[in-house]
């Protein structure tokens, strides 16, 4: 019977390029001109450290933009609030990896709601959608990849026919 995986991941090298990528920009970017300011990639953890909290926004940027153009879809970026202490501005943007439970049920519940012939079921941290007609599960993918699909950056493996 063929099948897919419904999983929400991130590559960990191409993260830390695109960390890399943001740090040289920054030191070479005029407006940041004499400002201390730096990523740091720990773990799953972006951490942004600046002199102001206006300058924090503009590094959320130039991050947002080096994670995308090392094909990491900027929904996996759960941005917190700023802590602003004296002359020091930080942030901590978190790479949310995975599908919590609540995430994956609402995945099952769309693609029961959407009346197609699958069977979507919760494995840990991914979905397994299967389904008698590989027709059925590209109707899937772009029921979920559409608008009406989830605000999560999904991607699918794992594709058997």
């Amino acid at each position: 019977m063929p099948s897919f995986d419904i999983v929400s991941e991130f590559d960990r090298h191409e993260a830390s390029n695109a960390v890399d990528q943001a740090n040289r920009e920054i030191q070479t970017r005029f407006d940041f001109k004499g400002v201390t300011a730096s990523f740091e990639l720990s773990g799953e953890t972006v951490a942004l450290e600046a002199e102001v909290d206006f300058q924090l926004k503009q590094m959320l940027d130039v991050l947002r933009n080096k994670l995308i153009g090392r094909g990491i879809d900027a929904r996996c970026m759960d941005i917190q609030e700023p802590v602003l202490s004296g002359v020091r501005a930080r942030q901590e943007v978190k790479l949310k990896q995975g599908l919590d439970a609540k995430e994956a049920k609402d995945v099952v519940k769309r693609i029961k709601d959407s009346k197609l012939k699958v069977q979507a079921q919760i494995q840990g941290e991914k979905v397994r959608v299967t389904g008698k007609k590989r027709d059925d599960l590209q109707a899937v993918m772009a029921l979920l990849r559409g608008e009406g699909g989830p605000d999560l950056p999904l991607q699918f493996d794992n594709f058997r026919d």
